[in-house]
């Protein structure tokens, strides 16, 4: 009898000891892109399988990610993993997303400047990263730099590290068009309706950008709804630039397409063009197409501020990994262990680059396993760079469409020579607000 209950016992201290294990966690993960839902769901099950951890991952259908997000908050099966769009977004779910700065993925982010941060701590990370900056063809600058005839003591583009400099080089690059058999250095700057967000979006985000970070303003507060746009003369270094070195006279350029701007780049009737990284399939797939992938370039846009010597490329996404606080510690842990393997690991980075085909911002990544992409590799190589820092994407903080669409129409009556500047400069400030003031009345 006492051998019965001595194993009944041992038994019952074997179970006991079963149940106070740890547990491997659960990962749930609500996904934004509908079109690449096939995608995480087969990586979920690569992942159970190599390391037993149950995956689940739900989609919200197209445009009501915010509106599932919130549905699911409410119930016992939350998301461990959810994503913001930015400080907005952060500011919406700070209460759900825990610090990330302890992570390894964090510790292995190329460009910590990208990441969501409050008071120094990480609370958004950005899991796929776009970028553009001034695309130059590689093979024309050397052709210059290779002119008897040239008025500058240039080299290299490597030498190019501010405004003053960039003006000099292309400004005698202009004046030496013919020998270079070019129309001009820029390719024309779009600004027929709709055509026009690289520079009332893309461009305007440099000072804005400024503005926010050199007067250290916060970005999830109201604070960015007023702006006194003190870096406009700045953006109006860079966009004069553009117009006066261009393929075509500054007037006609309210009939140009952001499609015959890259044809331009493309037929090799200008060296530069300001433009993103997916700009290398419209300029590979113009027919005649005369621009190699090896002399495809990048150059950071510099408009003449203070210390732009250590700056980057634009670099951003709107697209942040946050872990959900309120999950256990258990699955928090295993949230963020699926995370690290995703841009580590063998499989997960060969789904990160092949299938999901994203620009990922982490050190992880061997030459080989990067996207073959030469603009892509150009935002890699500027975000490993030491001492530059990337310009983050604040023109996701612009209050509306119809604010960037006045600025654009502003910016063409600039060049028609209908308007002047300093009445741009004035609308962008007064219609920032107004706009703010609208969206704000909405809520």
């Amino acid at each position: 009898m006492k051998k019965i209950i001595l194993s009944t016992c041992a038994l019952l201290a074997a179970a006991m000891a079963l149940n106070a294990s740890p547990k491997k966690g659960t990962v749930r993960y609500l996904n934004f892109k509908p079109e690449v839902a096939s995608v995480y769901e087969e990586l979920a099950a690569a992942y159970e399988k190599e390391t037993g951890v149950k995956v689940i991952v739900e989609t919200a259908a197209n445009n009501t990610y915010e509106s599932t997000l919130t549905a699911k908050m409410a119930t016992k099966q939350a998301p461990t993993l959810f994503q913001i769009n930015g400080p907005v977004g952060y500011s919406n779910w700070k209460d759900y997303c825990a610090d990330l700065t302890k992570t390894e993925i964090y510790k292995h982010l190329s460009d910590k400047s990208l990441a969501i941060t409050d008071k120094g701590k990480a609370y958004g990370i950005p899991y796929v990263v776009e970028g553009y900056g001034i695309i130059y063809n590689k093979a024309l600058t050397d052709k210059y730099f290779a002119l008897s005839s040239k008025g500058t003591a240039f080299k290299s583009m490597n030498e190019i590290n501010n405004f003053a400099k960039l003006k000099e080089l292309c400004d005698d690059m202009q004046a030496h068009k013919d020998e270079l058999g070019i129309k001009g250095v820029f390719a024309s700057t779009s600004l027929k309706a709709g055509e026009d967000w690289r520079w009332q979006t893309h461009l305007a985000n440099l000072p804005i950008y400024y503005e926010f970070t050199k007067n250290k303003v916060d970005l999830t507060s109201d604070k960015t709804h007023e702006i006194k746009f003190q870096y406009g003369d700045n953006f109006k270094n860079i966009f004069d630039l553009y117009t006066n070195d261009s393929v075509i006279d500054r007037k006609n350029a309210g009939v140009k397409t952001v499609d015959q701007s890259m044809a331009e780049f493309a037929l090799e009737e200008c060296v530069m063009v300001q433009n993103g990284n997916w700009a290398w399939g419209q300029i590979s797939g113009v027919s005649g197409n005369k621009v190699s992938a090896e002399n495809v370039k990048y150059l950071p846009i510099y408009t003449g501020v203070a210390g732009e010597e250590g700056q980057g490329l634009c670099v951003g996404t709107e697209n942040f990994y946050c872990i959900n606080k309120k999950a256990s510690k258990a699955d928090q842990q295993a949230t963020a262990d699926f995370i690290y393997w995703l841009y580590s690991s063998k499989t997960g980075k060969n789904y990160v680059t092949n299938k999901l085909g994203f620009i990922a911002p982490f050190d992880t990544f061997a030459d080989n396993e990067k996207p073959a992409d030469p603009l892509a590799k150009e935002i890699l190589n500027y975000m490993s760079k030491k001492g530059i820092t990337s310009v983050s994407w604040n023109f996701t903080l612009f209050p509306s469409q119809a604010f960037k669409d006045a600025f654009g129409a502003d910016l063409l009556q600039y060049c028609q020579g209908s308007k002047d500047w300093n009445t741009v400069a004035s609308n962008v400030v007064k219609n920032w607000k107004t706009e703010w003031e609208l969206v704000s009345e909405d809520y």
